[in-house]
């Protein structure tokens, strides 16, 4: 395949950016997304030019690095298909690609295709852990868990992070992620002793950093993973009862 790549290119946070144009000619349709770009570095490193930087670690749709925009869509705009995921088969010979960072106010762009997510972390730090003293652990079967409970807390766990949703978003909004990252802590038996305490203080940090909801449901369609967007209704559900019981007991939020 012979392709021509536009690419994103800023050389820091306070730079100005702009797009380049390679010719990327010999691409093999069964090479992923990443493997081409890797191609397209040692090109650049032969030529004496500055090799595209982009972020990525398991290459298995994992970990969540790789997210960029491929031609305007989240990881390529192909369902449940991380960037790492996406093979070039998916494009045809001739075809001119765009690669952009993610773009939200909350992700700056740190170089190139990388940016800084670390406000997505700043969420996760104020209540996106069980810290309860639970003694020995006890056999797993004298938990009764309902299936579909568990089943639901699965889904939501299976959020790797990428930030998709918030570069999808129109407003820059990161309900679906933190959502997720609540009820697959909050759906279960062992993360019920801090549920109030901590829906109330993750949804007011995302809301330091992160625009609103308004249901335009593009984070569903983006999400790698296909995270429901009823997760985000459960969170306002919890939100609101959390607020009230964080009153009621002087910001203490234990459920009793």
């Amino acid at each position: 395949m012979d392709l021509t790549l536009k690419v994103w290119r800023q050389d820091g946070p306070q730079a100005r950016g702009r797009f380049e144009t390679y010719p990327v000619p010999g691409i093999s349709a069964d090479m992923s997304f990443l493997e081409m770009l890797d191609i397209v570095n040692e090109r650049l490193i032969t030529e004496g030019v500055e090799p595209i930087q982009f972020e990525h670690d398991c290459r298995e749709g994992i970990c969540g690095s790789c997210g960029v925009m491929i031609n305007g869509k989240a990881h390529g705009g192909h369902e449940r298909t991380a960037t790492c995921q996406l093979h070039m088969r998916t494009f045809k010979d001739g075809d001119t690609i765009v690669v952009e960072p993610w773009r939200a106010g909350a992700f700056p762009v740190i170089r190139d295709l990388v940016v800084n997510r670390s406000a997505l972390d700043r969420i996760i730090e104020v209540g996106g852990f069980i810290s309860i003293n639970t003694g020995s652990a006890p056999e797993a079967n004298m938990l009764p868990i309902p299936k579909e409970v568990s089943d639901a807390a699965m889904d939501a766990a299976e959020c790797i992070g990428c930030g998709a949703c918030v570069a999808a978003c129109p407003n820059g909004a990161a309900q679906l992620f933190t959502s997720a990252k609540l009820q697959h802590l909050n759906l279960l038996p062992q993360g019920q002793a801090e549920r109030w305490q901590r829906t109330v203080a993750m949804v007011e940090t995302m809301e330091e950093y992160f625009g609103g909801c308004t249901n335009h449901g593009e984070c569903q369609v983006a999400c790698p993973k296909g995270i429901s967007i009823d997760f985000i209704s459960y969170m306002n559900r919890d939100f609101i009862k959390g607020k009230s019981i964080n009153r009621r007991l002087g910001g203490q939020g234990l459920a009793k």
